[in-house]
């Protein structure tokens, strides 16, 4: 079972120019490598004309890549991803577009520069934690609903929805870990009347 994680809602870009040359950040959600390697290509289409578009990606399964795409090696695509590691974000790309502004940096003022570029998006993101979750639908007698949600409540489930036909319909997402609990106690309260259905787990906030 994956470990919680933090990672961001949606995509943000933030700027700064530093001697003329204009770095921009771009950092967006990524759940693989292929999201990640998709997010690239679609900066690099967007931004043709840039003289580097560096990057840096780190996914909840530990993959971590990153590149200098042609600036001096460890001034760029390392920098970034230090600061994607020090903000202790996974499952996130960041692609940093570099306009040459005619002046060099020299290699401490590169460092810098795609280091702080990186940090505003990072600054500008809202933050998601992501948590292996199951989500549990039941069916349950009128009388039942109140005690049902008390108990979603002690296991710091959410209630998704609830439908009220001739009985009650409820979905509800909890941590992974609770879901064998929840189900449990769901049976006991209905004395095994319940009808009981639970997802496969995946991540999502909660």
């Amino acid at each position: 079972m994956a470990a919680a994680f933090t990672t961001i809602a949606s995509p943000v870009e933030a700027e700064i120019v530093v001697k003329k040359s204009r770095f921009i950040a771009y950092l967006a959600p990524a759940e693989n490598e292929e999201a990640a390697l998709s997010v690239l290509e679609a900066r690099r289409g967007e931004h043709r004309m840039a003289r580097h578009n560096v990057y840096a990606y780190v996914l909840a399964d530990g993959t971590m890549r990153y590149s200098d795409d042609g600036e001096p090696a460890q001034t760029a695509g390392r920098p970034c991803l230090d600061r994607l590691l020090g903000s202790d974000l996974s499952n996130v790309i960041v692609v940093v577009t570099r306009y040459f502004g005619g002046t060099l940096l020299g290699t401490g003022g590169l460092v810098r520069a795609y280091g702080q570029a990186v940090s505003d998006a990072v600054e500008k993101a809202q933050l998601l934690t992501m948590r292996t979750c199951v989500d549990v639908s039941c069916e349950l007698p009128y009388k039942l609903y109140e005690p049902a949600t008390r108990l979603a409540t002690q296991l710091q489930a959410q209630i998704l929805d609830a439908s009220f036909g001739e009985t009650v319909r409820l979905r509800l997402r909890v941590e992974a870990e609770h879901a064998d609990e929840l189900q449990r106690h769901l049976q006991e309260l209905s004395h095994g009347q319940a009808s009981i259905e639970a997802s496969e787990p995946f991540e999502a906030p909660i």
